[in-house]
């Protein structure tokens, strides 16, 4: 089987938006290419429909190794809708390889998963987590699908949220998944309150966990706010706590958040 293409606008840039391309820049002179290649062509023959390999022969496209920026081969390019997502340079023994891999291939479900996206923001919701169950139970390893169902069910769900959430590792859902666990065990405190300490500050805490469960974040951070500047470490920091998981799962250009920015740090320091 061949993987030279002749045409890289059709071969790489259209095709990548139904699959992604892995691009082996490589030329005839250069020995690591003729070192990697076959490993490529090994690990393409068992891809099946996760990527396809496109070789590019730099010496004949030059136009295209000067667009990318080609200054040593062999460099090997992920591209995803039209894009380069990922890239290495020289030739990786195998193992290596399939690592890189498995951390830059996108999920075959994104497209779903971004679709559900729309619809949560649209509040959607009972539409956007149809999906985002039906991409879980085909993979349910995928991250962001876990971290957006996690986000809508928390309120209602937040034992199954903690569950989705607990193992989250990718850098891009972290400060989301810590602020779900957080929604989660006030969640918990709200049915267990005897846990809490009974001190006068009791009573205003559990208000402001019963204003969190009615999603009414402004009024919930008006009263942990109260709380910072009267009682700080209630609830092991509880307060401080809390603000941060509404900022971060509110989003930092959100109103309410914006709003309550300055308040929250002035009550800190």
């Amino acid at each position: 089987m061949t993987y030279d293409i002749k045409d890289f606008a059709t071969e790489v840039i259209q095709k990548s938006f139904t699959i992604p391309v892995l691009v082996d820049f490589w030329a005839e002179w250069c020995a690591p290419c003729k070192i990697l290649g076959p490993v490529l062509e090994r690990l393409a023959g068992d891809a099946g429909e996760k990527w396809v390999l496109a070789k590019v022969n730099t010496e004949q496209m030059l136009d295209v190794a000067r667009e990318y920026k080609i200054a040593s081969i062999p460099n090997v390019k992920l591209f995803v809708d039209g894009n380069p997502v990922a890239e290495f340079v020289g030739a990786l023994p195998e193992y290596q390889i399939k690592r890189w891999l498995e951390k830059s291939l996108p999920s075959s479900h994104r497209k779903e998963v971004d679709r559900a996206s729309e619809l949560v923001a649209q509040r959607q919701i009972k539409e956007g987590t149809e999906i985002l169950q039906r991409v879980l139970d085909a993979e349910p390893e995928n991250q962001q699908a876990r971290i957006l169902f996690a986000s809508t069910i928390v309120f209602s769900e937040p034992e199954k949220a903690m569950e989705l959430v607990k193992d989250i590792s990718d850098p891009a859902y972290i400060e989301l998944a810590n602020a779900i666990k957080v929604f989660s065990r006030l969640c918990h405190l709200n049915a267990n309150h005897g846990e809490l300490a009974s001190t006068q500050s009791k009573h205003r805490y559990m208000e402001a966990i019963r204003s969190l469960l009615k999603q009414d974040f402004a009024a919930t951070l008006e009263q942990f706010i109260s709380l910072i500047r009267d009682d700080r470490y209630y609830d092991d920091d509880g307060s401080r706590k809390a603000c941060i998981a509404i900022f971060k799962y509110l989003g930092e250009e959100n109103e309410t958040t914006m709003r309550f920015r300055r308040d929250f740090s002035s009550a800190l320091y």
